[in-house]
Formats: structure tokens, C-alpha cells, sequence
């Protein structure tokens, strides 16, 4: 099949790749020229772990394209899909569906033939419905449909959550959309991958609440890991002891310092914002929202603790920066909490993270950013670990307390032992942990 995509950020990129590479023809199409012509060089606009290799396979085979204009792919496509930035509206929260609704108003111009338009970017329920009215109202000849076929990619392990998901939603309003989304999506049967059809509001909901619940998980353990401090418990065996429910899970019970990301923040405000407008609140998601926030707020407040109360004249050292490891998404996370608090509290704070300190650097402008994890240990009053990089799970400990100003670690994802460290001449906090 024929495939256009608009959109080359994170999810328009990697559906692009991975289509491709079911054997799919696609050409990825942006209107920033510049994104084009690196990605035409081979240099990705965001990292993700064998995103590169699978970009270059596929350009080299043929079936993977760029583009600024985008017009002879759309014509030529069966399918076109919109996967372009929902971000959080300044000032209300609701999802800012700009970039939807100009895609979809180029879309209509240039269909030719029966095409079905598919809606990749993260919308709010009824958004089908106004990309239909507004192809319709410019194009009434045309033959279309207009799909919902929501990502549920976790950045860090995207390719995999593409190739091998535990489920496709599809939300249709017209039959004839079917049989091409099957044949999208057929290579995964070899995988006996269930490919769920819908409605179009139900699939768009879907998306929503699925991510809603996983906030909530979060939340729900990171408040678990406060009573946890209190009562003399232990939070990491508290989450393995109600993971191994299989009504619960073990997934996305890991205490730390709040989510953060492209995904959960914005989208649990735009389901927020969605349920108050139809009159049937979720206040649980409200609560996690603002649970969350202050969260994030709080874990410079730890930080300071740890240094007797002040900050002053101390110099804190940040390992990582970036949301979660294996990405360089900076997009609501911790470090834009952490990092300010702790500058505001009169401290200097130095920083490294393996691949985001450049979006880093434009968002923390009065943050340090060292080479190494070492050198942003070194003189450092405080070592706090933002984010499980792999790289800061075996620091060599003697060396860091060589370096450091003081022997003093917040672990905020609890990635060491307390007993360890404690044993290496270390003042210790974690999460949730005595």
C-alpha cells in the first residue's frame, strides 16, 4: 500500500519507519525543510534507540521517502495519516488541534481516488468528526473516509511497541475504511496481534483513558511511597506485592519523583478538560493531575533536605535531565521543576544526561551542563539521580565520593541499594525506602 504521513516528529517518524518496513511504500511529509534535509542525510530529529538503522534499511530499499510538498503522496496514497503536535493549549489546557485541522484542509485538496484518512496525533473525543465536516465541506466529491488509529508507543521502546503491541485500535464510521486498515496492519497477525475495531469516538476515547489509568498508576504509587516513608515501609516490595495481582500488574508501579513526557501531562488535561465540558467530571483524573504537579514541585524540597535545610552556596549535581532514559524528550519533565527550585534556593546546579542535554540547554539556561557524570559530580554538596539511565545504575561509588564536595545522594528512582551505598559512606535518601 501507498502511505503518507504527515508529521515527522516522534510518532509520525516512527509509524513511517515501521510501516515502511512491513513493506509498505511512505513518505514521510514535513513543512519544516530543514527537518527534511537531515532526515534526507540520515540525522534524526529526536533519539530513539534504532530508529537510525531502521530509517537508512528502508530509504535504501525504496520504500521510504521525504518530503517538504506533499502533494504527489497524498495523491497517490490509500492512506494518509495525520500525525502532527497536539500540545496543551497556553492558558486552558485543552489539546491545541491547530496543526490537525491544517493538515486535514491540505488533505481535502488533493485526494484522488477512494483514501482513507487516518488520525495518528492524540485527539480529543469528536475530532473524526470535524476532520470529516471539513474535507467534506471543501471537497463534497470526494471519496474518503476518516479513521481513528491511536499510538500507544512508549518512547525509549517504540520500533518494539510498534511491531510487536498488544493491541491496534481502529475506530471506523464507514465500512469501506476495514478492509485497508487490515491490510495496513496484516503483517502483525504473524504476531496473532488483535486488531480492534470501533467506533471512531470510542477509539479516540480510548487513547485517553488508557494513558489517564497509567497516570494514575503512577500516582497512585508515588502517594503509596509517601506512607511508605512514614510507616517504616518499604515501597519497591509494597509494588511487587500488589503487581503479582494480575488484576493489577506490575507495570508503571515504580515510585519516583512524577510522570512526566509528550503524553500523560497533556493528555490527562485534555481528558480532564473533555469530561467537564460533557458534564461527567472525572475526578480522580483531576486529582492526579494536580497530585502530579505538586509532586515534581516537591522533589527540590527532598533535595534541599538532604543538605541540612539549606541550599545556599551549594552546588547540586542533576544525573539526567530527560523524562525518562533512552530519550531526549524534555516535555514537562521533573529537572523543569527540580532544577529552577533549587536555583532559586541559592544553589549551583551542574548537570549531565546522555542525550538531552541540548533541548536541556535551551529550556534550563542557568543550568551547568558537565561532558560526563563524573564531572557533574565533581564538587557537588549533593548527587540527586533524575533519570535511570543505564550509565548511572554502576557508578563507581569511591569515585563519586572522591569527587563530591559531600557524600550525600538523593536517588529520586531508587536505582541502589540503601545498604550499599550507607556501607560505602554515603548519606542515602530514596524514595519511599527507610
Amino acid at each position: 500500500m501507498r502511505v503518507a504521513m504527515i508529521g515527522t516528529g516522534y510518532v509520525g517518524l516512527v509509524s513511517g519507519a515501521c510501516f515502511a518496513d512491513f513493506g509498505h511504500v511512505v513518505t514521510c511529509i514535513d513543512k519544516d525543510a530543514s527537518k527534511i534535509e537531515r532526515l534526507e542525510q540520515g540525522i534524526m530529529p529526536i533519539y530513539e534507540p534504532g530508529l537510525d538503522g531502521l530509517v537508512a534499511d528502508n530509504v535504501r530499499d525504496g520504500r521510504l521517502f521525504f518530503a517538504i510538498d506533499g502533494a504527489e503522496a497524498i495523491r497517490q496514497a490509500d492512506a494518509v495519516f495525520i500525525a502532527v503536535g497536539t500540545p496543551s493549549r497556553r492558558g486552558d489546557g485543552y489539546a491545541d488541534l491547530t496543526y490537525v485541522y491544517e493538515a486535514a484542509r491540505e488533505i481535502a485538496g488533493l485526494i484522488e481516488g477512494f483514501t482513507v484518512i487516518v488520525t495518528k496525533s492524540t485527539v480529543p473525543v469528536g475530532t473524526g468528526d470535524e476532520i470529516e465536516r471539513i474535507i467534506r465541506e471543501t471537497r463534497p466529491d470526494a471519496a474518503f473516509a476518516v479513521v481513528s488509529n491511536p499510538e500507544f508507543l512508549r518512547e525509549g521502546a517504540a520500533i518494539n511497541d510498534f511491531k510487536r503491541p498488544d493491541r491496534v485500535v481502529v475506530g471506523i464510521e464507514d465500512e469501506r475504511a476495514r478492509a485497508p486498515m487490515t491490510e495496513l496492519y496484516r503483517p502483525l497477525n504473524l504476531n496473532e496481534t488483535p486488531l480492534l475495531f470501533t467506533g471512531r469516538r470510542t477509539s479516540e476515547l480510548i487513547k485517553y483513558a488508557a494513558n489517564a489509568f497509567l497516570a494514575m498508576k503512577i500516582t497512585f504509587i508515588n502517594e503509596v511511597a509517601d506512607l511508605c516513608e512514614k510507616v517504616g515501609a518499604d515501597v519497591q516490595q509494597v509494588a511487587k506485592g500488589i503487581g503479582l495481582d494480575n488484576r493489577i500488574g506490575s507495570k508503571f508501579l515504580h515510585a519516583g519523583p512524577g510522570y512526566g513526557g509528550s503524553c500523560f501531562p497533556k493528555d490527562t488535561q485534555a481528558l480532564v478538560h473533555t469530561a467537564q465540558d460533557a458534564g461527567a467530571p472525572l475526578r480522580l483524573v483531576e486529582t492526579t493531575v494536580e497530585v502530579n504537579a505538586a509532586r515534581k514541585q516537591a522533589m527540590a524540597e527532598r533535595v534541599i533536605a538532604a543538605l541540612g535545610g539549606n541550599a545556599s552556596g551549594k552546588t547540586v549535581c542533576l544525573l539526567g535531565v530527560a523524562f525518562k532514559p533512552n530519550t531526549d524528550d524534555m516535555r514537562d519533565a521533573p529537572s523543569l521543576d527540580v532544577a529552577p527550585a533549587l536555583i532559586a534556593a541559592g544553589a549551583t546546579v551542574q548537570a549531565f544526561d546522555p542525550e538531552a542535554m541540548d533541548e536541556a540547554k535551551k529550556l534550563l539556561p542557568a543550568v551547568v551542563f558537565k561532558t560526563g557524570p563524573y564531572e557533574a559530580v565533581e564538587g557537588a554538596d549533593v548527587v540527586v539521580i533524575l533519570t535511570e539511565w543505564d550509565q548511572f545504575r554502576a557508578l563507581d561509588l569511591a569515585r563519586v565520593k572522591n569527587l563530591a564536595r559531600q557524600p550525600i545522594i538523593v536517588d529520586l528512582r531508587n536505582v541502589y541499594r540503601p545498604d550499599d551505598v550507607r556501607a560505602k559512606g554515603f548519606t542515602y535518601s530514596s524514595i519511599g525506602r527507610a
